[in-house]
């Protein structure tokens, strides 16, 4: 909920959110994942810890993840948002969420949106992982439920699947 000192400063925006203008009201201070979740309902990115740690508000900000608790609405003006919500489309989040739902790489859920995005983006720079690279590119995003070893599964198999899907003669 925006705080009525926000509201008495806050200024009109535009932002560019899965491709979409948005104009939302905010405040200097007001954070990218409060106009997501609270202005535009969007509500995939998870308002967790709100100090950048555990990654359930991942986004993908000028096509890198990061954490929407920690980036101010003001400053992503003029910069591509992203969102789970726009990525469900992309074949790679369909090969991701496939294979999360075959490997029981979610339990809670909670972290899992935040899990997609990263993996999303990681999977787009790297099309042939191996275990330590998704760990690595991972290692932001907290889970307490999973163990992890079925998401690096998860992310492994979409990587495979996505392999296997470029490498067919087109019909």
């Amino acid at each position: 909920m925006t705080s009525p000192a926000a509201v008495t400063t806050a200024k009109r925006v535009e932002l560019d959110i899965n491709g979409t203008a948005a104009e939302v009201r905010a405040g200097l201070t007001t954070t990218l994942l409060t106009v997501l979740r609270d202005e535009l309902h969007l509500t995939a990115a998870k308002r967790g810890c709100n100090q950048g740690v555990c990654g359930a508000c991942t986004v993908e900000i000028d096509g890198v993840p990061m954490r929407a608790c920690l980036s101010l609405a003001h400053g992503c003006v003029g910069r591509p948002v992203r969102t789970l919500e726009g990525m469900l489309e992309t074949p790679c989040m369909q090969a991701l969420q496939r294979s999360f739902a075959a490997s029981g790489a979610f339990q809670c859920g909670f972290c899992t949106p935040g899990v997609l995005v990263a993996a999303h983006a990681f999977l787009t720079s790297d099309p042939n992982p191996d275990d330590a690279a998704i760990r690595q590119a991972l290692s932001g995003n907290l889970c307490r439920c999973t163990g992890y070893a079925g998401i690096v599964a998860a992310v492994l198999s979409a990587a495979a699947s996505l392999g296997a899907t470029a490498s067919e003669p087109a019909a």
